[in-house]
């Protein structure tokens, strides 16, 4: 079977981490039985300063006929955050509901976290993230701009519709693993909207017999990922607070370069999209040292998602071998390997791996 995938490098290290992150997918689908028809935009921040978009006007609908999206990194000096942002991610995200940001956490075998005395049993957990309101709301504005009486407002949005989703999303990921789910909130300081997640949360939990749930306010949770990473399983939170969190955990896990995320369709009504969690890292482009395993996870996170899940399986295998040894790794490791080093290794780990699917 074929899969049509969309494909938008974007900026940066993107336009070098997808290009070999394809070269693994294709590897995998050879061994496993599957292709893909690959379809490439050039939206980034390079076409806005051409067209002054982040994408074309249909946009949207030119990617709504893929089975999914694959997404390397948008960002670049000169082009404010913001613009590129609300400009491209934000209302794919959006236009196909992908209302759930998957982030799992791990300590591979040979990387050193910045955390003394951890090692891989003691960070592996994932982190949901609602992805579609919360706190990135486009409610809000400016009075006054420039004058010292200047007012700025910026409004959060929490639907029932869309915490409940999200937090049935999480339970179902906890009792598919370890059987315990976080929920974070700031419900001492935040009167309103955080309050209404705790209800829905509890109110959720009764439908999930089994599951040991705890409830903390964001800031000591947060010091909880530092210390004692292993007692979490899976976390959900807000758009704003899972986004934090997420980072948190890359970080504690030795690099935001090996991060994937996957922005799902939980019901596959609209194609879901794949993206490693690190930016566009300019400092580093063009050098040919960009880490590609956050963009390989991710292409492993598409696979699952397509129904691959032996071949998913087979390329983060083949990601664990790789990163074991001291050479299968780039400099934000600690490494002195290359871009294409550390794939041309993952591939031939995956051949290794996926022997047994060709037999």
């Amino acid at each position: 079977m074929r899969h049509s995938i969309a494909v938008i490098p974007g900026d940066g290290i993107g336009k070098e981490v997808v290009g070999e992150a394809q070269r693994v997918l294709e590897r995998a689908g050879e061994l496993w039985g599957f292709g893909f028809d690959w379809t490439s935009f050039d939206w980034s921040c390079e076409y806005y300063t051409r067209t002054g978009r982040m994408m074309p006007e249909d946009g949207i609908e030119r990617l709504r006929e893929h089975d999914a999206i694959f997404l390397g990194a948008v960002g670049y000096p000169g082009v404010p955050d913001h613009v590129s942002l609300w400009g491209l991610l934000i209302p794919i995200r959006r236009s196909f509901e992908q209302y759930i940001n998957l982030r799992p956490i791990r300590l591979f075998e040979g990387i050193e976290s910045p955390l003394a005395g951890v090692g891989p049993e003691d960070i592996d957990f994932t982190v949901v993230r609602e992805n579609n309101e919360g706190e990135y709301s486009e409610i809000g504005g400016r009075l006054y701009r420039g004058l010292p009486q200047e007012v700025c407002v910026q409004e959060s949005v929490f639907t029932r519709r869309s915490v409940e989703r999200t937090i049935r999303f999480a339970f179902g990921l906890a009792r598919e693993s370890r059987g315990k789910l976080a929920s974070a909130t700031k419900s001492n300081g935040i009167i309103h909207t955080m309050p209404f997640w705790d209800e829905i949360f509890r109110e959720v939990s009764g439908d999930y017999e089994g599951v040991e749930t705890s409830e903390h306010h964001i800031d000591a949770l947060s010091a909880a990922f530092v210390l004692k990473p292993g007692s979490f399983d899976v976390v959900v939170a807000s758009n704003l607070f899972g986004d934090i969190l997420s980072d948190l955990g890359a970080a504690v896990a030795g690099s935001i370069g090996i991060a994937p995320s996957a922005n799902l369709n939980p019901e596959r009504e609209h194609p879901s999209m794949f993206e490693p969690v690190h930016g566009s890292a300019p400092d580093i482009a063009g050098q040919g040292i960009a880490n590609p395993v956050g963009q390989i996870w991710s292409g492993a996170m598409m696979l699952e998602h397509l129904g691959y899940e032996e071949a998913a399986a087979g390329v983060l295998s083949a990601v664990e071998t790789v990163l074991a040894r001291s050479d299968g790794r780039t400099p934000d490791l600690k490494g002195t390997a290359s871009t294409t080093q550390v794939t041309d290794a993952v591939i031939d780990a995956l051949q290794k791996t996926g022997e047994p699917a060709r037999s």
